[in-house]
């Protein structure tokens, strides 16, 4: 993506793994200083993109647990020191993560660490020069977060560009996933840029404008 204009904020991404996640870190240019947000696999890409960048990796903060969004935190986490955040809800998931893992994939994965903290809704994932607001936004999985900084939402599987995130794997509920996106997503300004966890970027207002399942709830919503 386009970095902010006027902004002390360097955002880049990296494309991970067999499911192709997006793998996001934000750094400051003054202090360095960064957090790298579901670093699903390849923790070695991840780590050489924050050298790239000249960003040292502070914190890890999840969206959610499912396998392709968690399985590099270990390697990021152990090369870094960073500290691994994750909502509560999630620990089931990151738990059972490996062996989802190893079933799909045919080969032993080593498991998550456990978190070193818990998030919830409102609460700021900061390291020097760059702070995110944590948005709870259920419905994906029970403990599904977005991440919003200076115009940018960084919102794992909740919201996709003209589409959302499944709502038939472990704890999804599609009724929540509508309520998190058009009362706390759609409630974002326009312009705000949609940074998802998969395929492209979008903005805020295009989605108001044109995503089929915003649109559907709306219509659903004002005919009752």
């Amino acid at each position: 993506m386009a970095e902010p204009q006027v902004s002390e904020l360097m955002v880049r991404s990296i494309v991970v793994g067999v499911f192709a996640e997006n793998c996001w870190i934000i750094g400051s240019r003054k202090t360095r200083e960064g957090i790298v947000i579901d670093p699903g696999d390849q923790p070695q890409e991840i780590l050489a993109l924050a050298k790239d960048m000249g960003v040292n990796i502070k914190v890890i903060a999840n969206s959610h647990a499912h396998i392709d969004h968690i399985l590099g935190v270990r390697g990021v986490q152990e090369a870094t020191g960073a500290k691994f955040l994750l909502h509560p809800q999630e620990l089931e998931i990151a738990r059972g993560a490996a062996q989802a893992a190893a079933g799909l994939l045919g080969r032993p994965v080593e498991p998550p660490p456990e978190p070193d903290a818990l998030l919830a809704d409102g609460d700021e994932v900061e390291v020097a020069g760059v702070k995110l607001k944590v948005i709870h936004t259920p419905g994906h999985t029970p403990g599904s977060l977005s991440f919003y900084s200076e115009g940018m939402l960084f919102c794992g599987d909740t919201l996709f560009r003209g589409s959302i995130g499944r709502t038939d794997l472990q704890g999804g509920d599609y009724g929540q996933e509508m309520a998190s996106i058009v009362d706390r997503l759609m409630a974002l300004p326009d312009d705000t840029i949609v940074l998802p966890g998969h395929m492209q970027e979008t903005k805020i207002g295009i989605e108001r404008e044109t995503n089929p399942f915003v649109l559907e709830e709306l219509s659903r919503r004002r005919s009752e």
